[in-house]
């Protein structure tokens, strides 16, 4: 069976060459998912070329025309659901369901913002003056650089392009080199809606050339996130919530739980209680029914999360359960591990306090609210943060305490809508929030109006 070559995309045309990369199943080594240009500095300038050539006659389209253009992308990517679905659990090795879940996403981010082009909103306000008329309106900023990574291959190229496009810029797109399928599907459905030439260019490869380029600056950096959980809480279902942030898409969210900070009172509870609903997890191949974990998605990723886990042996001892690669049949050609947690870890461990973006729990036990609120504010990090309790008390007191960007209450740390602000605070982020209507005052700037009548 012969590999397909992904070529890349510039000013409307498929630019092919014979230097290509890559692109496995990280289940299954032995796979190709495809083969990808890589693309140069010259690729680079070529598309940045492009989008400043394009970006006159598209920031001058109506926002709603622009739109109706992306509500054709969604259309064509819903037609294609599940085999963009399976594409994306064979190169970056999410289960088939959560690959469902992540490409729904990814199609309802581009209806949402396709109905932003006939909002977006200005600025009115009377003036102080007789007969002077007031108003700012958005105007694009111009061509954007994207660089977008693996764990979220679809999601987060549809998050980023979307306002982008709506809002009238042009984008060069640079997705990850472990997963840039489900990226390139995007293209292909804007160039199959008719999007003008130019305005969305696609570069696979290394992105340190394009990273070079870029003006304004949006970045999420990660996180060190905590759950925690109180003597009060819902006691099956916080267990239930840890597990699902901690280990579901092997633990490779930036928003997963990897610190969860347990009253004293039902620690030892909890703590058993999360290894024997752990070991009821199964691993294996996402494309297989009944799988809960797939592989971690390259080599590279394997080797820091053993590197993580034995550092976590010499700190807090033996793992609860798991800390060890999968072996034989059906793991031998995959990047497997064991969900993994560490009991009686504290909070100045290595564990406690880096992240190790796999599925590694560290369980912290804390004296009380006051002292799981200190526990968990007291990391460089702030991307998400959780708590497990029945107490509305406590739920307001944490909302105003806990110092990170995306809150839950009695629900797993990862999971966010497009509805809403995402982003991080301290070290987990730089620049303004994404999603939702922060996305439009990032790829948009305000044009003030004072008109004497």
């Amino acid at each position: 069976m012969s590999v397909p070559i992904f070529a890349n995309y510039i000013n409307g045309e498929w630019v092919e060459s014979a230097r290509t990369f890559e692109d496995r199943n990280p289940a299954n080594t032995d796979e190709i998912v495809g083969r990808f240009v890589q693309g140069t500095a010259d690729d680079i300038r070529g598309a940045a070329a492009a989008a400043h050539a394009a970006f006159p006659a598209w920031s001058s389209m109506a926002a709603p025309a622009r739109g109706a253009i992306l509500y054709k992308t969604a259309d064509l990517l819903d037609r294609r659901f599940e085999s963009i679905a399976a594409e994306m659990t064979r190169e970056e090795g999410k289960t088939l369901p959560e690959a469902k879940g992540e490409v729904r996403r990814a199609i309802n981010i581009f209806r949402y913002f396709a109905g932003e082009g006939s909002r977006m909103p200005g600025i009115l306000v009377p003036s102080e003056r007789d007969r002077v008329h007031m108003f700012a309106v958005r105007k694009a900023i111009g061509v954007v650089g994207l660089i977008t990574p693996w764990n979220f291959p679809i999601a987060i190229p549809a998050w980023k392009l979307a306002p982008a496009l709506i809002c009238g810029n042009t984008v060069v797109l640079k997705p990850a080199s472990a997963a840039p399928l489900s990226a390139w599907r995007i293209v292909e459905a804007l160039h199959e809606s008719g999007l003008p030439r130019g305005v969305v260019n696609f570069v696979a490869g290394p992105g340190g050339e394009l990273g070079t380029a870029l003006l304004r600056i949006q970045l999420e950096m990660g996180g060190k996130n905590p759950t925690i959980v109180l003597a009060d809480a819902d006691f099956n279902s916080a267990v239930e919530n840890v597990v699902n942030a901690a280990f579901f898409s092997t633990g490779q969210k930036c928003t997963a739980t990897s610190r969860a900070i347990v009253e004293d009172a039902i620690y030892d509870k909890f703590l058993d209680a999360l290894v024997e609903r752990t070991r009821k997890l199964k691993v294996g191949d996402g494309m297989q029914a009944g799988i809960d974990i797939g592989p971690l998605v390259d080599q590279g990723q394997l080797d820091t999360v053993l590197r993580y886990i034995e550092i976590g042996r010499k700190e807090a001892g033996a793992p609860k359960i798991g800390g060890n690669r999968l072996t034989g049949a059906g793991f031998d050609k995959g990047y497997f591990v064991e969900p993994t947690i560490f009991g009686g870890v504290t909070e100045k461990m290595t564990i406690a306090r880096e992240e190790i973006f796999g599925p590694v729990l560290a369980v912290l036990r804390a004296k009380d609210f006051d002292d799981a609120m200190r526990l968990a504010n007291d990391i460089p990090f702030g991307l998400s943060s959780s708590i497990q309790t029945t107490n509305l008390s406590r739920v307001f007191e944490y909302v105003y305490r806990a110092d990170a960007g995306l809150l839950t209450v009695n629900l797993p740390s990862a999971g966010v809508e497009y509805q809403l602000p995402f982003g991080g605070s301290k070290d987990s982020s730089f620049g303004p929030k994404e999603q939702g209507p922060a996305a439009l005052e990032f790829y948009s700037d305000y044009k003030t109006i004072y008109l004497k009548y």
